[in-house]
C-alpha cells in the first residue's frame, strides 16, 4: 500500500482583519454564514485530505471554490489560518522560512496556467534557471536541464528564446523547469487551461506519458471534467472552500455524496467512465457459449457486443472467474439515464 505524501488536517485560509482570532473565539466549526458575518472571506474550510506517494489528485471547481488557495496552502507559498500541512511526515507549517525555501528548491515542482519563462532568456537557460538559483555549477545545471529538455520533447530547441516557440512549447519548457530539480511533489494550477484544445489533449498526452516514467506525486488544479478523468488517480471537488467529496471518478458519478457533487457530475459521459463493475447485475453461473467481458473494462468498449446479444453477457475478473452479467436495458440505463444503478 503506498505511504502518505502530502497532506493537510483541519486546514483553514481566512481573508480579514484578525483571522486566527476569529477562529480561536469559536466554540465549534463555524458555517459559512457566520464566517462571512464577522466580516471574513472564506477560502479553505476545514479540508482534511492525503495525497499518496506517486498519486495524481485533481482538486476543481468552480472559479472561486478555493482550489487554487488549497494548492497554495500546500505548498505553503501563502499562510494558511489554522491546522497542519504533512509533507513526508512533518508539519511544514512548524518550518522557518529558510526551510521552507530548501524545501521547495529541491522537494516541489510548479507550474501554473500562465508560463512565466524569463523571455530574455533560451529554453536551456530557462529550464536550468532554478538550479542556477540553487547554486548549482554552470555544466552541471545545463547537462541535467538537456536531459530533462529531451524528456519534454524539445530537443533541438535548447537554443531558441520563448517568442520563438508556440504555446504548447512553452508550457513544455515551464513543465521542463519545474522537473529540473527532480521535484517529490508537483503542483500544477490549471497548466494547460491557456491552449487550445488540440493542443491541450496533446499536452496531457505528454504529461500522462512523463507521470507513467517519473511517477511523481501530483495536485493538479482544474475546472475541466473531462480533464480530470483522463489525469486522475482520484478527484476532490471543492465548493465556497469545503471538499465536497473525494473520490475516483467513477464513486463521484456512480454515488454523489452530495446534491453539488450530484450536479456537477451530471452531464459527464457515462461510457467513457463507468466500468463494467459498476453497473452488472449478480450472476450464479456461467452462460454457455457466450463471450465474456471483463468487468473493469470501460462501458464503451463492450456497448456493442453487449447491445447486438440477444441476453446478458458474463462478465469475469482477470482470472477468469465469473463476477456478474451486463444486460443491454442495464447498459441502456447506465448510458442514458441520470441515475446510474447502485
Amino acid at each position: 500500500m503506498s505511504e502518505t505524501k502530502l497532506a493537510c488536517r483541519n486546514l483553514w485560509k481566512l481573508y480579514g482583519s484578525d483571522p486566527s482570532g476569529f477562529l480561536r473565539g469559536q466554540p465549534g466549526t463555524p458555517s459559512i454564514e457566520t464566517i462571512r458575518v464577522g466580516g471574513y472571506i472564506p477560502a479553505v474550510r476545514d479540508v482534511t485530505l492525503e495525497v499518496m506517494t506517486g498519486e495524481i489528485l485533481v482538486v476543481m471547481g468552480l472559479s472561486g471554490s478555493g482550489k487554487s488557495t488549497l494548492l497554495r496552502c500546500l505548498a505553503r507559498l501563502i499562510e494558511p489560518t489554522a491546522g497542519e500541512v504533512m509533507f513526508e511526515g512533518r508539519d511544514i507549517l512548524a518550518a522557518s522560512e529558510r526551510e521552507m525555501i530548501d524545501i521547495r528548491r529541491h522537494k516541489m515542482g510548479m507550474v501554473f496556467q500562465h508560463f512565466a519563462l524569463l523571455p530574455h532568456r533560451t529554453v536551456l537557460d530557462n529550464v536550468a534557471f532554478p538550479l542556477q538559483v540553487r547554486g548549482t555549477d554552470r555544466q552541471k545545471r545545463e547537462a541535467r536541464a538537456r536531459e530533462v529538455v529531451e524528456l519534454v520533447g524539445l530537443k533541438g530547441r535548447e537554443g531558441y528564446y520563448p517568442r520563438e516557440l508556440s504555446g504548447g512549447q512553452q508550457q513544455r519548457v515551464g513543465i521542463a523547469r519545474s522537473l529540473a530539480v527532480g521535484p517529490d511533489v508537483w503542483f500544477l494550477d490549471e497548466p494547460f487551461s491557456a491552449l487550445d484544445p488540440l493542443i491541450r489533449r496533446e499536452m496531457q498526452d505528454e504529461f500522462l506519458r512523463l507521470q507513467q516514467m517519473l511517477n511523481k506525486t501530483i495536485v493538479f488544479i482544474t475546472h475541466d471534467f473531462d480533464e480530470a478523468i483522463r489525469v486522475a488517480d482520484r478527484i476532490a471537488i471543492m465548493k465556497d472552500g469545503v471538499v465536497e467529496q473525494l473520490g475516483t471518478a467513477e464513486e463521484l458519478v456512480t454515488h454523489p455524496a452530495t446534491p453539488y457533487v450530484a450536479e456537477f457530475t451530471r452531464n459527464v459521459p457515462h461510457d467513457r467512465l463507468l466500468s463494467v463493475r459498476a453497473v452488472m447485475a449478480p450472476a450464479s453461473s456461467r452462460t454457455p457459449e457466450t463471450t465474456a467481458v471483463r468487468a473493469h473494462a470501460l462501458l464503451a468498449s463492450v456497448a456493442r457486443q453487449v447491445l447486438s446479444s440477444e441476453r446478458p453477457v458474463d462478465v469475469v475478473d482477470d482470472a477468469g472467474m465469473l463476477v456478474g452479467t451486463l444486460s443491454r436495458d442495464s447498459l441502456i440505463d447506465a448510458l442514458y439515464s441520470a441515475e446510474v444503478p447502485a
